[in-house]
């Protein structure tokens, strides 16, 4: 009973959270004739709502697609759908054809921002509860920290409920997923995750590992018996979820292949604005974009992310355990975020998923990577109006973390896995890595507020517009790599061994 009450004040304590973000501004709020992601997903309502399934994805003089045109795939268009059909009960304006364009009000934001949080009380929240409270070692009280950490993970929140989109639904999806498959319920979590692909395009970035975790555990069983069986339950899981998900489109071979040209717009570049990985940091100091053709950016783009993703994904197959699956989902994100074709800033959510997973386990270098992948998203919280929440969760988050996971007291070399780095520089054993990282780690939240800082007070050189946001990528790139070559190596090491846990009822 005590732990379920600790539980309930943990997410009433969310949800507060949340809700206090949501009184802040939006993304695009009263700048046409764009707008911005508020927008967007209102658009998405109108259109849906007013015009028949099969003009939702083609461009005609009712569904202009350079305005906000749907470009996920099916299931974030149904839910836009039933959004706009509440939406046309409370009030018709909002979602009126052409005239509800760039449409706000007070109402109609209170209405937005009660969709997701709705969505993450039906979907993102249960599955964050659950995985810690059965997938999670160690004392009831250290579980509730983990949930009350990942929870209050400042990114998710200030995406969602100030710029404003739906990234809890997908995340909540896989999150599902990996829940099923941590339980062994295999055909559950490839069912969760299918759902999760088809909301959102960008969850490839945890599909390698899904599959090669699922495969393993075929290969594992024995592909002539129970192995087989377990190949085939899965594979018409996954083919029955997408078969529903697409069944509308699925008569007309055209409009099968217009929704992917619209989730998949290879035209729009190798990267967008200044995000933090390595073509847009690279491209600081050679600019990639003008020596490459588009092709050549796209092919060399995939040729790195498979190379950065693949050593992971293998490890995982041959050794299909769940902890190698939670390292492989943190590698794989990373590398697809690094190295792939036509990334978001907003994209870090996708590896800030799986690295809240192991709070449990490296407190520390995932508190700093959470922080770091807060503060790479700045140039858009700045756009969007959204300071004050920005400089509350980014002030608060790390204390609160580190004090409920005494993240710098469990810092010794075994616990962040740092006992590798003597075995590669020898020459060096006398070195107290884990303290060093402690100072890396102030050293790195001071270069972050002091950044943070300077990106509000302080206007750029004239002939260097983009210098604080070039600075704020770079920086966090470079944190993300650190990372991910952390991480890649943690997961050819053994699994630490499992702490003592309390018995609790």
């Amino acid at each position: 009973m005590q732990t379920w009450s600790l539980v309930s004040i943990s997410v009433l304590l969310a949800v507060l959270v949340r809700w206090g973000v949501s009184l802040n501004s939006y993304s695009g709020a009263g700048k046409p004739p764009m707008f911005g992601d508020y927008e967007a997903q209102r658009h998405w309502q109108e259109v849906t709502y007013n015009l028949p399934l099969q003009q939702w994805y083609f461009n005609t003089s009712d569904n202009d697609l350079n305005y906000w045109g749907l470009d996920y795939p099916p299931l974030t268009a149904y839910h836009s759908w039933l959004c706009a059909y509440v939406a046309n009960i409370l009030n018709p304006d909002w979602v009126e054809l052409h005239r509800s364009r760039g449409y706000e009000s007070p109402a109609h934001k209170l209405f937005m921002r009660t969709t997701v949080l709705v969505t993450d009380v039906l979907i993102y929240i249960p599955a964050v509860v659950l995985y810690c409270l059965y997938l999670t070692d160690g004392s009831a009280k250290r579980r509730v920290s983990i949930l009350l950490s990942i929870l209050l993970y400042p990114g998710l929140i200030l995406i969602d409920y100030g710029h404003f989109q739906y990234n809890g639904v997908s995340l909540g999806f896989a999150l599902w997923g990996v829940l099923a498959l941590g339980l062994g319920w295999n055909s559950l979590g490839s069912l969760a995750f299918s759902l999760a692909l088809n909301y959102k395009q960008m969850e490839l970035y945890h599909a390698l590992p899904f599959f090669c975790f699922l495969l393993g555990k075929c290969i594992k069983a024995g592909l002539i018996g129970r192995g087989f069986v377990l190949l085939v339950k899965i594979t018409a899981t996954v083919l029955v979820t997408f078969g529903l998900c697409w069944l509308p489109f699925l008569p007309d071979n055209s409009q099968v292949l217009q929704v992917v040209r619209r989730i998949f717009p290879v035209a729009r570049g190798l990267f967008e604005d200044k995000v933090a990985n390595t073509w847009c940091s690279l491209n600081t100091l050679i600019k990639i974009r003008s020596i490459l053709t588009s092709d050549s950016q796209l092919y060399l783009s995939l040729a790195f992310t498979l190379l950065a993703a693949l050593p992971s994904s293998i490890r995982l197959l041959m050794k299909p355990t769940f902890w190698n699956f939670k390292l492989a989902l943190v590698n794989s994100s990373l590398a697809f975020f690094l190295f792939s074709y036509q990334v978001h800033e907003k994209s870090i959510l996708l590896a800030a998923l799986p690295v809240c997973l192991l709070l449990n386990e490296f407190p520390l270098m995932c508190v700093w990577f959470l922080q770091a992948s807060t503060f790479s998203m700045l140039p858009l919280f700045l756009k969007d109006g959204l300071l004050v929440p920005y400089t509350v969760t980014f002030l608060g988050f790390p204390f609160l973390t580190v004090y409920l996971l005494s993240a710098l007291d469990d810092c010794s070399e075994d616990e962040l896995k740092l006992g590798i780095c003597g075995k590669l520089f020898p020459l060096i054993p006398k070195i107290h890595l884990a303290c060093i990282m402690k100072w890396k780690f102030y050293i790195s939240m001071a270069l972050m507020a002091v950044l943070s800082v300077l990106s509000v007070v302080m206007d750029p050189p004239p002939h260097l517009p983009d210098l604080f946001p070039v600075l704020v990528s770079t920086t966090a790139f470079m944190h993300f790599l650190g990372v991910f070559l952390h991480f890649s190596i943690v997961q050819f090491m053994e699994p630490p061994r499992k702490k003592s846990r309390k018995k609790n009822n």
